[in-house]
């Protein structure tokens, strides 16, 4: 592209001072549309790319809008104060800010431009030549390793995991420092088996050192009904802090650096 800050994106919020999606204080961009269906998602407004309508607080509320990267760093730069105090910077989630190939690498570039540090949260499913694109532009990669079966990874998200797990080991090949992330979900993957599985194939990825358990909750669970959405885990218990910390001990035996949360 000539000129990338003319680069033209969809996303449906931006939220600042966060301290949990990468390191230090930072801005989350929030991208609309993902591939992945996953029935605990929290952020069920992100999977469609369409701009939508959801009922909040008894409201309806657009969720959803195009801006370019020109419009966004003015935003971005507000917090450079609190990026540099903190080493923080700039974080894309979503949705999968993957699969807004012409939009996403090009923020990162402008961030990087600047001398702000960038992080994506992403679930690895797109193809790679998309992923490829941002690299060159970003200092960290938090990504969600799932489930190790495939089927029950379909079952639960409307998705193989084959790509996923091609992905992060090329990703990690790639030299980018990369964390691996596991969404403890009770009836998918919440089981000292399961989680063992997943670390020790993150422990098998180059240069990984860095393994998060993000334990389930029902924060988005309002979102399903302002959009006239199933909440499919309607019902789920969430996970005794006991239960996580047990699976945390688990997670360790791979010999990663393992927390809760982040």
């Amino acid at each position: 592209m000539e000129n990338y800050l003319k680069a033209r994106g969809r996303i449906f919020d931006i939220q600042k001072y966060s301290i949990h999606d990468g390191p230090g204080i930072r801005t989350i961009v929030f991208l609309k549309g993902c591939a992945l269906r996953c029935r605990w998602c929290c952020n069920p407004e992100s999977q469609e790319f369409d701009i939508q309508t959801m009922m909040f607080e008894g409201k309806e509320k657009i969720m959803g809008r195009d801006v370019t990267v020109e419009e966004l760093m003015p935003i971005i730069l507000q917090d450079e104060f609190y990026y540099n105090r903190s080493g923080g910077g700039v974080t894309l989630s979503g949705g999968e800010s993957l699969l807004q190939p012409n939009f996403a690498p090009h923020l990162l570039h402008a961030c990087k431009d600047v001398g702000i540090n960038t992080a994506i949260e992403t679930t690895g499913f797109a193809k790679w030549e998309f992923i490829e694109k941002n690299l060159p532009y970003l200092d960290y990669v938090l990504m969600d390793i799932k489930h190790m079966n495939s089927a029950k990874h379909k079952e639960f998200t409307t998705q193989p995991n084959e790509l996923i797990l091609e992905n992060a080991r090329k990703i990690a090949e790639s030299d980018v420092n990369l964390t691996i992330r596991v969404p403890v979900i009770p009836t998918f993957n919440a089981t000292h088996e399961e989680i063992y599985d997943i670390a020790m194939f993150a422990a098998s990825l180059p240069g990984v050192k860095r393994l998060h358990l993000l334990p389930y909750h029902r924060l988005g669970q309002g979102k399903y009904e302002g959009l006239n959405r199933e909440y499919f885990l309607d019902g789920v218990e969430l996970i005794p802090d006991d239960y996580m910390k047990q699976l945390l001990e688990t997670a360790k035996k791979s010999g990663l650096e393992c927390q809760i949360g982040g």
